[in-house]
């Protein structure tokens, strides 16, 4: 195209635009330029179609349990001044006052713990017992993660880690001692286990625990300053008592890291001696959390103070266990971190939902520019890039509240021979989900524009207060590299049992006691959206990583390299596998989901959700074409299957976020009247 004739039309079409008129070219420089309709805010209620299926059953789906103490739960945290109730666009919202100083915040946090516990909250935390009340107490951590993030690290630490290391480490005599207490809060409990040197690396704490048998104590002392306990919450400021992890030394024999629970404050909260207390200082987000660090020299503890379920130092002095092999009684210390791995798998769906929900209301509200020159304005997610961003994280979502909803499930009926599932299940979830929130509070932020920047509106907040989820309870790439490595010694072991019919089993690898999948060369619509089809393109995918990757694990070694070294070098492998393996999880989980139902049209929404989740994951995913699961004419078709899809999913999104169980207090005000909450009158309410 000729450059002059292209600035030429450019030139007419925004002239068109400015001067929204048909007045002749050279009566154009004198012609008026009419102001634009100011824009007037419409509930996307009364412009979207009534849902086309009952958005309370899919809530039930969604949260799985608990609806009904779930919604008392959140009356309870919007009736009380202490959570910072303000109003917005004629609307009342609830969040936590960002501006306030590190110092604040923390004092409001156990403010609010002081509030929910006197309205008993807390009831059975640590006393109940039964599936439901652990679900119970499940659904009410989620409820808090939606308000705040300290304030939900500040009860995980308490109750899930200190309260969860007393329950699986301890025996009678400390559970009587310590459970109800922490129950109360007649003491508030820290988890001090990581360590300025080791934080993933449990096995490698350096903090020491001798063993007197002159007076019946261990001696507990940080050797050098790596040693020192570092990002304990609770430690800075409130913590009365702590678990410590330690090295046990008896007779000058080191038995490996063990658990210790000490008070560390006396009643005045002051420090008690030998002990050392520093605050680990501001931070990029969670400051309502007094993260602290701590160093013990000649710290004396009662020896009935060794949590003891699985070891034991006798007043003699002679070390007796009942798990003879010391890497297993290692890997019994590991247990409270699955329930903390629930917890952050959980939280990043809540979260998830809440950046979702407030991006597409404000997106079935808020226009911008036209498609013609006397057009209206085009709903911004009317725009197929605006959906494109925004739907399949809609649907990776759900695909993965059905996840996190099994996952609980596992934990809550976990014995002995299921813990290994459970950890590796924890991994890839607490892994895969987090990292999801992180994308999704980023593409939210961004798909808000400036309003996403407004501490207000909760998105950019957010951000800031979740991103730890990355790290804390174990790095991400890490946690995958455990998958990964608890993958091969499922292959290994069931390569020792190929007579048998069935050599695999458990963590959802049946399928590869079967014939290998395969893929058809050309893929209609149709295909592409059936669940069998994804099923076995994620299974392929699957089998054929760990194949790769336990092949690769044994080259390095045939080479001389050791098992570790093996495993280090095959990285990549490694991280694909872990993902395919998550992936393929989650997708079984959701189509379960999606079986439960009976045909209508829940049943119907699930499955263009269920098919967006198994395209987007393989669009997003280069293992599909890098091993050739799929043909790269195939590829492009399942990337044009998710746009399909967008345009299939936009009637619903609306009906979808409304069925994320997140009141309207506990959204922010672009999710509503966003033209009035800016306006001028609304000076008055801040």
């Amino acid at each position: 195209m000729d450059p002059s004739s292209s600035a030429a039309r450019r030139t007419a079409v925004l002239a068109g635009h400015l001067l929204r008129g048909s007045a002749p070219a050279d009566a154009r420089s004198s012609a008026l330029i009419e102001p634009a309709a100011c824009l007037q805010y419409s509930p996307p209620e009364l412009s979207e179609k009534p849902p086309a299926f009952d958005t309370a059953s899919l809530r039930r789906v969604l949260d799985g349990h608990d609806i009904e103490g779930r919604d008392w739960l959140f009356r309870l945290m919007e009736e009380s001044p202490l959570f910072c109730p303000h109003r917005r666009g004629g609307r009342t919202f609830v969040a936590p006052d960002y501006n306030q100083t590190m110092e604040q915040q923390r004092e409001v946090t156990m403010r609010r713990i002081e509030y929910l516990l006197a309205h008993g909250v807390f009831e059975g935390w640590l006393t109940g017992s039964g599936p439901d009340a652990l679900l119970r107490k499940f659904a009410f951590f989620e409820c808090i993660g939606v308000y705040d993030h300290s304030l939900a690290i500040k009860l995980g630490v308490h109750f899930f880690l200190w309260g969860g290391a007393i329950q699986i480490f301890g025996t009678k005599r400390h559970h009587d001692k310590w459970l109800k207490a922490a129950e109360n809060y007649q003491v508030n409990g820290c988890f001090a286990m990581t360590e300025l040197g080791h934080g993933s690396n449990v096995r490698g704490l350096e903090t020491v625990a001798t063993y007197d048998a002159n007076t019946g104590e261990f001696v507990i002392n940080t050797p050098c300053e790596s040693a020192q306990k570092y990002w304990i919450g609770g430690a800075a400021n409130d913590a009365t008592h702590a678990v410590i992890f330690s090295q046990l030394l008896v007779d000058g024999t080191n038995q490996g890291v063990h658990v210790f629970v000490a008070q560390i404050r006396d009643e005045e909260g002051n420090v008690c001696p030998n002990v050392g207390v520093a605050d680990c200082g501001h931070k990029i987000g969670l400051n309502g959390v007094d993260n602290g660090r701590i160093w013990f020299d000649g710290f004396r503890v009662p020896r009935e103070n060794l949590l003891n379920s699985v070891a034991d130092v006798l007043p003699d002095g002679r070390y007796v266990s009942s798990v003879e092999n010391p890497d297993q009684r290692f890997a019994s210390l590991l247990a409270p971190l699955s329930s903390g791995r629930v917890n952050i798998a959980v939280l990043a769906v809540y979260i998830s939902r809440v950046g979702l929900a407030i991006a597409v209301r404000y997106a079935l509200t808020r226009r911008a520019f036209s498609i013609s020159a006397d057009g209206p304005e085009v709903l911004l997610l009317d725009y197929p890039a605006y959906q494109r961003r925004l739907l399949p994280l809609i649907a990776k979502t759900c695909a993965m509240s059905s996840a996190t909803n099994y996952l609980k499930r596992l934990f809550i009926k976990s014995t002995p021979e299921s813990n290994k599932s459970i950890h590796v299940y924890c991994s890839a979830f607490k892994a895969t989900l987090s990292w999801h929130t992180m994308r999704v509070l980023q593409e939210c932020r961004e798909a808000c524009g400036g309003q996403g920047l407004k501490t207000e509106n909760r998105i950019g907040i957010l951000k800031g207060e979740y991103d730890v989820q990355s790290t804390f309870e174990g790095d991400n790439n890490v946690l995958m590299q455990q998958v990964s490595k608890a993958l091969l010694a499922e292959y290994k072991k069931a390569a020792h049992k190929r007579r048998k019919k069935s050599p695999f089993e458990g963590l959802g690898l049946e399928h590869m006691n079967d014939p290998s999948p395969t893929i058809p060369a050309d893929l209609s619509s149709c295909a592409l959206r059936s669940s069998k089809f994804q099923l076995d393109l994620f299974r392929l995918r699957e089998r054929d990583l760990l194949a790769r990757y336990a092949d690769e694990v044994s080259r390095y070694q045939a080479q001389g390299e050791s098992k570790e070294k093996a495993a280090l070098l095959s990285y990549q492998l490694a991280g694909d596998l872990a993902r395919a393996f998550s992936e393929r999880s989650i997708l079984q989980i959701f189509i379960d989901d999606e079986i439960a139902q009976p045909a209508g049209p829940l049943k119907d929404v699930l499955g263009l959700l269920r098919s967006m989740y198994a395209l987007i994951c393989t669009e997003e995913d280069a293992s599909f074409l890098r091993y050739g699961y799929l043909s790269l004419d195939s590829a492009a078709a399942a990337r044009k299957e998710v746009m399909k899809l967008c345009y299939d999913l936009r009637p619903h999104a609306l009906s979808v976020v409304n069925s994320f169980g997140i009141p309207d207090a506990f959204l922010s005000p672009i999710a509503f009247d966003w033209v009035e909450a800016n306006s001028w009158s609304s000076l008055n309410e801040e």
